[in-house]
């Protein structure tokens, strides 16, 4: 871990053609991308595996791609995606899954920030992909033996969160207002608009996505500019992030220059990497932030019971909102006091109003009162469906579990 007790983080960007690294320690100013160079900021480490026919060592990334040119080496690219199909590879006489060598390749590159010096062990890895599916979620959890990791040290998040966490880690004047982002991805143009409600505590933050565009390659500033002008209505804009290799080819006059009017602009490709960082770092010391994530795979309501606790009464999240739902779930054993009946409190989390919605367990056998055991477990099945099961436990001996189980589907 950390020396000193000074926590270390790992963020990975991850897609199918390359990877990025990035590690943090709360002593840092920010996030430090590491390249596998040293002194360049090419950071972009293709995703590719090769190894030498008959001989079993394996390179990665640019150094793979220039060996896979002899013929001595057989060459693994597009490893994410085979992966996700799970896709048997072989080599000579022996044979891979996909999923195993994408392991092994992450491996390689989590270690680069070690090779500066830094801690070989880490607190916490989250890496960062372009969209969260419950297949790609469940599968990187299923890698996290071989990554090094146990499943409470990894976290998967897309990259609307991974700007989410970036964006509102700056200083706090970058984010007075609403902050945008431009981000190229092929021929396309993704423009992204993360937005605060000051109105609730923790404030929600939502990021809007639009259609993509496409630049007309002959006058790239004229088209850009058009595109900005339509995506800035309405909107009081504080900081603009510009990630992708075409803002960087020279062409922005016109555009640039509406974009600084007025506003902070920022150009870099490790926007996704550093975001990742901040994510572990943020999450290690959740109590303080100030925000709740509202996006497409977040929970969108707060589920708890209402317990009495050593004699006080309180309330037990067993789901909170903004917590993403591939992973969330919420499990406790409570006795139950007069009719069995279980009360669960649904709440927004920007309304000050909760929901009491009422379970009843049918055909559970007469006991005396406080002389029945349930254990609760809650499972959101997406980002605004949950299943609750409730199982009698019984009272240990003295009354034994009749061994029933109920299920139900709760909504907001």
């Amino acid at each position: 871990m950390g020396h000193n007790g000074n926590s270390y983080y790992i963020g990975i960007d991850l897609n199918d053609s390359y990877a990025m690294v990035s590690y943090f320690q709360q002593n840092m100013k920010e996030p430090e991308t590491v390249s596998t160079v040293a002194g360049s900021e090419e950071f972009q480490i293709p995703l590719v595996l090769a190894r030498r026919k008959s001989i079993g060592k394996w390179y990665y990334g640019d150094e793979a791609r220039k060996l896979s040119k002899s013929g001595e080496m057989v060459c693994i690219d597009q490893l994410l995606k085979r992966a996700l199909n799970s896709e048997k590879i072989v080599i000579d006489d022996d044979s891979f899954m996909a999923e195993e060598l994408l392991a092994l390749f992450l491996k390689k590159v989590m270690e680069l920030p070690s090779k500066l010096g830094n801690p070989s062990s880490f607190d916490r890895l989250v890496i960062c992909v372009d969209r969260l599916t419950k297949e790609n979620v469940s599968m990187f959890y299923g890698m996290a033996v071989r990554l090094g990791v146990n499943s409470r040290q990894l976290t998967v998040i897309d990259r609307k969160e991974s700007f989410y966490y970036f964006a509102l880690n700056q200083d706090k004047s970058l984010w007075l207002h609403d902050v945008v982002m431009f981000m190229q991805e092929k021929e396309s143009i993704f423009f992204y608009s993360l937005k605060r409600d000051l109105r609730t505590t923790p404030q929600v933050v939502s990021i809007d996505e639009s259609i993509s565009y496409t630049l007309d390659k002959n006058d790239k500033d004229k088209s850009f500019l058009d595109i900005i002008n339509e995506s800035f209505k309405n909107q009081i804009i504080s900081t603009v992030f510009l990630v992708g290799d075409t803002f960087a080819e020279g062409w922005m006059k016109q555009s640039v220059a509406l974009l600084c009017k007025g506003r902070r602009v920022f150009m870099g490709n490790n926007l996704f990497t550093k975001g990742a960082c901040y994510a572990a770092a943020t999450r290690d010391k959740e109590a303080e932030w100030p925000f709740v994530y509202m996006g497409e795979n977040e929970m969108k309501f707060n589920l708890s019971l209402k317990v009495h606790d050593k004699g006080e009464l309180s309330f037990y999240n067993l789901i909170s909102a903004g917590s993403n739902w591939f992973e969330s779930k919420g499990q406790c054993e409570v006795i139950i006091s007069g009719s069995y009946e279980v009360d669960f409190w649904k709440q927004l989390p920007k309304s000050r109003e909760a929901k009491i919605e009422t379970l009843r367990l049918t055909d559970m056998p007469p006991r005396p009162d406080r002389a029945t055991r349930i254990r609760i477990t809650a499972t959101p099945v997406s980002d605004d469906r949950i299943d609750i099961e409730i199982k009698d436990l019984g009272f240990g001996e003295i009354f034994m579990s009749s061994g029933k189980v109920w299920h139900y589907e709760m909504t907001m």
